[in-house]
């Protein structure tokens, strides 16, 4: 199995100004078979760029009805089915994401969803994809039907919290996980509502125990103060191996040994200003923050705050 980041930002300000690219990630020959999860803009460009080929995807997962998840999910699965030509391959969604819930979603159109099948995620309740097992995992945020997974490939785990704030019993959501990533939005003690900061995803580690964290979906914040550092802070207190997902990651699973891998940076051959590295430039990771705020670009949290 092979796990490759096609976009380490995420929030809508990090979509809008694509200073962290917002392509989700793939689960590769996992059971023989490849998916795209949260495929947010610029999946299918990055795809490419990161010399991958969409039309050998075997699903399509989209955990929440918000752009930066599933922007470019019609276009995948488009080449998923050759064009929409034939039947084949798993969509896999929230409520809101396939059927719509109340002002959210849905986010795929009955044409895109006519030549799959369809697998609607529900907290705790397991359903079989290809030749894994996949449930869904309770999230706290905007959407409220959306949710996290838990891949099952022969008792060996793989989970992803999406886009939620910390709240008691998230762990239990992913309890057994080998490898757990997440969406870590802000550093330190900044979190806000919806989503986690490091301090909320050093308590999750604690209590999952997993043997690798991934930290991915930062926010401009996290950004502008160096990803790298945040998550040595957060394998120090945890013991946990902990990385800061940068785009172009990718490394390969030994599922017997899910601690020993090497991380590959992939080529992003046609985009010079985006690192693929993980230290990034010097010259972003000095002015992102400066950059958003002058451009007025906040997270929602604080929009809300302004408006009253």
């Amino acid at each position: 199995m092979k796990i490759t980041f096609l976009g380490s930002g995420g929030g809508r300000f990090s979509a809008i100004s694509q200073r962290r690219m917002t392509g989700g990630f793939r689960i590769d020959n996992i059971g023989g078979k490849n998916y795209h999860i949260d495929p947010g803009p610029g999946a299918l460009i990055r795809t490419y760029q990161f010399g991958f080929d969409p039309r050998n995807l075997s699903g399509v997962i989209v955990s929440h009805s918000h752009t930066d998840h599933y922007n470019d999910a019609e276009i995948l699965i488009e080449a998923m089915t050759k064009g929409m030509t034939r039947e084949y391959g798993t969509i896999v969604g929230s409520q809101s994401v396939l059927e719509g819930y109340e002002r959210w979603g849905p986010c795929i159109s009955s044409y895109h969803k006519s030549k799959s099948d369809k697998i609607v995620l529900q907290p705790d309740k397991w359903a079989q994809l290809d030749n894994i097992k996949i449930k869904g995992t309770r999230t706290s945020h905007g959407d409220p039907t959306g949710t996290g997974f838990q891949m099952d490939y022969n008792g060996f785990k793989v989970s992803y919290t999406s886009d939620t704030g910390y709240f008691e019993g998230l762990a239990d959501e992913h309890k057994g996980a080998d490898i757990l990533i997440a969406s870590v939005l802000r550093p330190g003690n900044r979190s806000i509502n919806g989503h986690m900061c490091s301090r909320n995803f050093i308590d999750l580690i604690n209590e999952v125990e997993p043997q690798v964290a991934v930290m991915t979906h930062l926010g401009l914040k996290m950004i502008s103060s160096n990803p790298v550092t945040e998550a040595k802070k957060v394998s120090k207190n945890t013991g946990v191996k902990t990385i800061a997902a940068y785009d172009g990651l990718s490394f390969n699973v030994n599922y017997n040994n899910p601690k020993r891998f090497r991380l590959i940076s992939l080529k992003d051959v046609q985009s010079s200003i985006h690192s693929t590295y993980h230290t990034l430039y010097d010259s972003e990771r000095k002015n992102t923050y400066q950059l958003a705020f002058k451009n007025k670009e906040f997270d929602e949290v604080s929009i809300i705050k302004r408006r009253q």
